[in-house]
């Protein structure tokens, strides 16, 4: 039984569909953030470790089970959370000193990075986040890289995306969501308005409008798609946030 005056906090949170439109433009890792973040242990396991206040930002174990070097705060959403994942996702280009440049080889410059840029020790070396409208880059910075000496990238995998490079390089925003995006969007507020005590039929006037769920009873299309989204949550929180990540 969920408590009235419980519920009608929380639903001023999941309720209005406008607050997760930053959803649209994020990229795997961001969402794969926003799943993780709202689960109940990680955010128990954040609560311990503020309160033994970590003198410095070292390897943490307790971040590891969640496929991080350090915890973040879950209070945080993609739009300003860092997190520090541990290696192996293809989206971050690393940046090394090119020991044989050709002559007209592109010099590192951190500022012709496009995007509002965010630079931090991960526990194991420094990593650049730079973001722009509708567009987040990631980069793992090798040591001994400076101003101005010729750099050159290394990418994991075979993903054929664009992507920014130091020189200044940018892609464009997208125009409009995908179906996926809108996907995402769906999921964490259904996954939100769950967490906080919602009914399925709630859920379907928070996400599709009043209108919509008048026929709850009589339209068993709705009431599975609801369901649906709110497993597929569920399931992304507890785990499946690591195949984003």
């Amino acid at each position: 039984m969920v408590d009235p005056q419980l519920y009608a906090h929380h639903h001023a949170h999941w309720y209005p569909t406008a607050a997760y439109l930053y959803i649209l433009w994020l990229d795997a890792l961001a969402l794969a953030w926003e799943y993780l973040r709202r689960h109940p242990d990680y955010r128990l396991d954040w609560l311990r470790r503020h309160r033994r206040r970590a003198s410095h930002p070292a390897a943490e174990p307790a971040a590891h089970r969640w496929g991080l070097r350090l915890l973040e705060d879950p209070d945080l959403d993609a739009r300003d959370a860092h997190p520090a994942w541990l290696p192996g996702h293809a989206a971050v280009v690393q940046l090394y000193p090119d020991a044989d440049p050709p002559a007209d080889a592109a010099p590192f410059d951190l500022w012709r990075i496009p995007g509002h840029k965010h630079l931090q020790h991960d526990g194991k070396g420094l990593a650049l986040i730079a973001r722009s409208p509708g567009h987040c880059q990631r980069f793992a910075l090798a040591p001994g890289l400076e101003h101005g000496m010729a750099v050159v990238h290394a990418h994991r995998g075979s993903g054929g995306g664009k992507t920014a490079t130091p020189s200044g390089g940018q892609v464009a925003a997208r125009p409009r969501p995908s179906p996926a995006a809108l996907l995402e969007l769906h999921t964490l507020q259904a996954l939100d308005a769950t967490l906080a005590g919602a009914s399925l039929h709630q859920i379907a006037e928070g996400l599709f409008g009043v209108d919509a769920a008048a026929g709850w009873y009589s339209d068993g299309g709705l009431r599975s798609k609801v369901r649906r989204l709110v497993r597929r949550g569920d399931a992304l929180m507890r785990g499946g946030y690591r195949r984003l990540a």
